[in-house]
This record gives structure tokens, sequence and C-alpha cells, in this order.
């Protein structure tokens, strides 16, 4: 290859030269012997005599000293300029951390990913074999046997223990539980390969789910570190606004949808391709193998993919493995589909939040569905062909044919727009189907007298059961319900936005329940909802997955069409897994409010969640007596409760206790 480059190499002829050589391309050994054959005609005596006169060698040796002395120290030199930059980046980080710490943390959060990567070097560098020899002793088959069944033991009695003490006061989280073993259970029933599960990865795979959710939402430092790298991730693809709105205007980008989320795919598909040619995609691959090769046992190609789904979407991150698609077993492919299935992309979570969906548990559950989707996909699609990205040789990749980084990124958004085309076609299609289904079953229905019937209202009463075991209490049940299915039978947007419609309703203070019929979920059914809404596993998603993937590897549709609705149920579960272990840690944040003082200082003109939260508990502990008074003794024995905070919760809400006419006497 160095060769074939210097041949293409090309040197211009000198100017003194040029009347001789005409058009001629010459290379580095041409222009040597012509240099030679003209200093030969000249005279020019190349022996050991003088070459220039002695004039001109004075002047030129000092200059030659100074290169002689810089050859011989350019180690020294190198150190020293190496260190004077570390010093001055060293110097800007302290003062901007200085001046504003919140301003400057990405900045130092960069700095420690930084000094921790050249620490992981050293260490390998220089102490790499010792480690290795300290491990010779579990090198030993039977060893590493009992040792990896007695982290299992301490992993199973740990999570038995803390069950057992933190479900003490809170019993409804065992339902939670007992829906994590349903599912897996339901799942390991419908495998492909019963036989050739691998455990391993099911098992810690979903140990590592709960240990990210114990950090995410037990954990304040653990939520907002996640909470704050999303939102990096967020910034970094909203500059792909400044593309597409010069395309086709503010307007089509902000109301439009594609041209809103689409142009995504550009622009990530620029910046992968440019990583590419970098390098940087492919050490990460190898990082993530040997990451991979000490926790769940699955391929580096596979999980990066599923690790890219929890801030980019099903259509972006397969483009971190698109070379390696070709390739990769059917397991392989059906852990990718699962994990674009599982998790949301970052350019919608901007959208859930502005519905008013808690962002902590929208960021949490994108976490969590990760080593979910990798477990969950193992055991539903197990693994029973030979992978070849097992090892850091399988999975080396080259730079490509690009020469620079603005071809690159030519070509990188270039190759996207197939991909745009497969997406809009396969989701036009999709939608237009399920919406002539709906519309035939509410035909089908109101010749019955039988008012909007759809998939819709018809999953409500077929997924009840399923919100139920998720730890979502019975009465909440058939909203939730109502909820996954809208999710799944038609888009997690529309969800989304009726799960706002719900809690805006109880944020703004209206009763509970009203002609029978309740307006509003409980926040721990919200968050539960929440996480079990968080996945593209919907009909219309399996369509834009088939297009994604066949733009990438067309030699392999058969292959995807086959396993895309298995990936997309193995998907949904994952979402539901996630909502069970959100059931399981979910405990309020904050101390409870003092209802008496509270309602004594608050503004009833404007009722909020709060307000009739203290005003239902102000009604249930006042019982009224044989004569229809209401003795203080069984009011509040706060001092700052009085009859007027009573007649205020009256004033806005209907109850027994305000219907009495001595009521205030």
């Amino acid at each position: 290859m160095e060769k074939e480059k210097e041949k293409d190499s090309i040197s211009l002829p000198t100017r003194q030269n040029y009347q001789d050589n005409h058009g001629l391309d010459i290379t580095g050994e041409e222009l040597d012997s012509v240099e030679k054959t003209k200093n030969e005609n000249t005279g020019i005596n190349l022996g050991n005599g003088p070459e220039l006169p002695t004039f001109q060698r004075g002047s030129q040796q000092p200059f030659s000293k100074a290169r002689e002395f810089y050859k011989t120290h350019t180690q020294l030199f190198q150190k020293i300029l190496l260190s004077l930059l570390c010093t001055a980046y060293a110097a800007y980080v302290l003062v901007a951390c200085i001046l504003n710490f919140q301003r400057a943390l990405a900045l130092f959060v960069l700095t420690c990913l930084g000094l921790f990567y050249l620490a992981y070097s050293l260490i390998k560098k220089h102490f790499g074999k010792k480690l290795l020899r300290c491990g010779k002793p579990f090198g030993n088959s039977r060893q590493r046997l009992w040792l990896k069944w007695g982290l299992m033991a301490v992993a199973i009695v740990s999570l038995i223990l803390w069950l057992i003490l933190d479900t003490a006061r809170r019993p409804k989280q065992l339902i939670s539980f007992a829906g994590i073993c349903m599912f897996v259970i339901i799942l390991f029933a419908f495998s492909k390969h019963h036989f050739a599960v691998n455990w391993r990865a099911v098992f810690w795979g979903l140990i590592l789910e709960f240990v990210l959710g114990i950090l995410v939402i037990r954990t304040d430092p653990g939520f907002a570190a996640f909470q704050w790298l999303g939102e990096q991730i967020q910034i970094f693809l909203s500059y792909t606004v400044a593309g597409s709105s010069f395309v086709f205007g503010d307007a089509l980008v902000r109301d439009i949808f594609a041209f809103q989320a689409l142009p995504i795919i550009v622009f990530f598909s620029c910046v992968m391709s440019i990583l590419y040619y970098l390098g940087l995609m492919q050490w990460l691959i190898v990082k993530i193998a040997w990451l991979l090769q000490i926790t769940l046992g699955t391929t580096a190609t596979e999980t990066l993919s599923v690790a890219g789904n929890i801030f980019v979407g099903m259509t972006e991150a397969p483009l971190l493995i698109r070379p390696y698609l070709p390739d990769m077993t059917s397991s392989e492919v059906h852990a990718v589909m699962t994990g674009g299935f599982a998790t949301i992309s970052g350019t919608v979570l901007g959208a859930y939040i502005s519905f008013g969906i808690d962002p902590a548990s929208l960021v949490s559950a994108s976490v969590m569905a990760a080593p979910c989707a990798l477990a969950l996909s193992k055991l539903v699609y197990p693994e029973v062909e030979e992978s070849k990205f097992k090892n850091k040789e399988g999975v080396k990749l080259s730079r490509g044919n690009q020469k620079n980084i603005l071809e690159a990124a030519s070509s990188g958004a270039a190759d996207s727009i197939g991909l745009i085309a497969n997406i809009a076609a396969n989701l036009i299609a999709f939608l237009a189907v399920l919406a002539f289904i709906n519309a035939a079953l509410s035909w089908l229905g109101e010749m019955v007298d039988i008012e909007g019937l759809s998939f819709q209202v018809i999953s409500s009463y077929v997924l009840r059961p399923i919100a139920f075991m998720m730890g979502v209490d019975w009465a909440d049940c058939p909203m939730v319900a109502e909820m996954l299915g809208i999710k799944f039978f038609l888009n997690e947007f529309v969800a989304y936005e009726r799960l706002s419609q719900y809690k805006n309703k109880r944020l703004s203070g209206i009763e509970e329940w009203v002609g029978g019929e309740k307006q509003w979920i409980s926040v721990r059914a919200e968050i539960i909802t929440t996480f079990s809404l968080c996945g593209f596993a919907n009909l219309s998603s399996m369509g834009i997955t088939l297009g994604g993937l066949t733009s990438m590897a067309p030699k392999r549709k058969s292959d995807f069409a086959k396993l895309v609705m298995r990936a997309l149920l193995t998907g949904a579960c994952v979402s539901l897994v996630n909502a069970c272990v959100a059931g399981i840690l979910y405990v309020p944040r904050g101390a409870e409010a003092d209802c008496a003082s509270f309602l004594d200082t608050a503004n009833f003109t404007s009722p909020s969640y709060e307000i009739y939260v203290c005003c239902r508990e102000l009604f249930q502990s006042v019982t009224l007596n044989n004569t229809g008074q209401i003795p203080f003794s069984q009011l509040w024995t706060s001092p700052n409760f009085s009859v007027k905070t009573l007649a205020s919760c009256c004033g806005l809400y209907n109850h027994t206790v305000c219907t009495e006419n001595s009521l205030f006497v």
C-alpha cells in the first residue's frame, strides 16, 4: 500500500526545469536524478570538496547546529511543549470552573473522561501484565464456575433481602415484582430455542437494569447525572435545525413531522461517517467488546446499537454498526431490533417533556431499557450461530475509502437519502392501514350501537390485567390499559398526549371522580405509565425498522422481515418490565406537607392537587355526631386550623360533610 501511495504522489517540477518537462509529473526519485544531473552539468563537486563558498558556509553554520541540537533533543522539546499545553489547559479548566462551575460542567466532565482514559492507558501499559497474573488463580474452570455461581447466589440473596426490607411498608411493590416474573416466564415460553437460552445474559441484564433503576430513581446524584447527559445529547441533535430550517423554512420544521424528525437522520449519518473515518467508532466498539465479555457475554455490535438507542432512535442507532449488519447473526439482528423498539430517541424526548411528562422518568426508562432489551432478546431469540464479533479481531473496521473528512461527511449525508425514503414510505403505509382498520371497527360497532370501537378500546380491556401486574391500582388500570393500547396500536405520541391530559387534570385540582368516572390517575400510576410507554414498540415502527435496516443491508431483507414481529413484541415487554421495576423502586420524593398549616395559608381561588389532597384528608378526618354538628374535638388539634378552612374546602369540592345544614352552627 505504501508503494502504491508513493507511485500516486505528485511532485511539481522546479521552475528551472519546467521548460524541459512540459506537463510531466515526476516522483521524488525522478526529481533526485534530475537534480543530480543538473549539479554535474554545473560542475559542482559532490564529493568531499567544498560545496559552497566560504562566506555562505559560514552563514549557514549556526542554522545547521540548531537543527542538529533540535534533532538530538527532540523528545525533550516535545515533553516541554506537551507540559506547557497541559498546564495551560489545566489553568483554563480551573478558571472556567471557578468563574461558573455550572456553565463549565460539560468541560469538566469531558476533562475527567480524558483523564480516566489516560490513566487507563498508563495502567494497562505498565501494570497490565501484573493485573492479568493476579487473575490467574481464577483461570481454572472449576474455580471460575464456583466464582460465577457464588456471585449469582450473593446477588439473589441480596435481592430477596432488599425486597423483604424495602417492601415491608409498601406491599404493592411485590405485585410489580410478580409482574417481572410473569413476563420472564411468558417470554421463555415463546422462546425460539428453549434449551439454548444464555441465562448469564438474561440474569445479568436484569440485574444491571435493577442497579441502574436504583441509581437513577432512588439517588439524586445519579438522576442528576443522567438528566445532564440526556440534555447534552439533545442539544447536540438540535443542531440539525440550523440546516433543515435553512432548506425547508422554520414553519415546516416546527410543525411537520417529516421536516422535523427525518433531517436528524441526515445529520447523524454525516457525523457517524466522520467518526468512522477518524477511527473513533472502531475504538469504542473494541472497548465495549471487552466490557461485554465480563458482563452479559453479548457481542460488541449488538450491544453498541442497543446502547446507542438510549438517546437516538431505531433508525439512527443501526448506523453505528452499519458495516457489520450483513454479517451479523439472526440473534444479533433481533437484539438490534429489540433495542430500537424498547427505547425512545433524544429527538422525541424534548417533545414528551413539553407535554408535561416527568423528565426524570423518561431518562431513567430509556437508560434502564438498554440492558433489559439485551436480556429479554437473548431469552426470546438465543444465539445458536457462531458470531464473528466476539473477540477484538472480529470487530476491527477500516476507515473506508474516503480521502478526507469533507468526503466522509458528504458520503455519510448522501447515504442517508435512501434511508429517509424507506422510513417515510413505510410510515405512510402502516399508519394508513391502521386508520382503515379502526374505521372498519368503528363502522361495525355502530351497527350494534357500540360507539367508538377501535383497537385502542379493545386493548384497554385486554391489557387491564397487565396494567395491574405492573403495580397500578385497580381503579387506575382501565385508563392505564387504554394508554398501553394506544401506544401499541397507534404510537407513543398519542399515548403520552393522553397521559399529559390526565396529569394536567390532576395538577389543576379537579375532583378524582366526577359522575362516576375517574378523571385522573395517581402519581404512582403516572410514573409506572411513563415507563411503560417509553419505547417505539408499535405497529408503525415495525415498518420504520424494516425500511431502515433494509436500506443498510438489502441482501438480508427476508431475514429482517422474519424477525421484526418477534422483536416488536419483545421490545414491548421490555417497556412493561421497566414499568414493573419502576413500580418496585418508586418512592414519592420530598417530605409530606403539613396539611393543617398548608390549608391555612392556601389560595383557594386557584385550586391545585395539593389543595385537593389536603381537603380530602380534612373531610376524612371529620365525622358528624348525632346532632349534625361537627365537634371540634374531632378536628385537627393544630392551632392553625379554623372552620374557615373547612368552609373554603367545601366551596371547592362536594362532600357529605358540606351538605349538612347544621355544618357551621
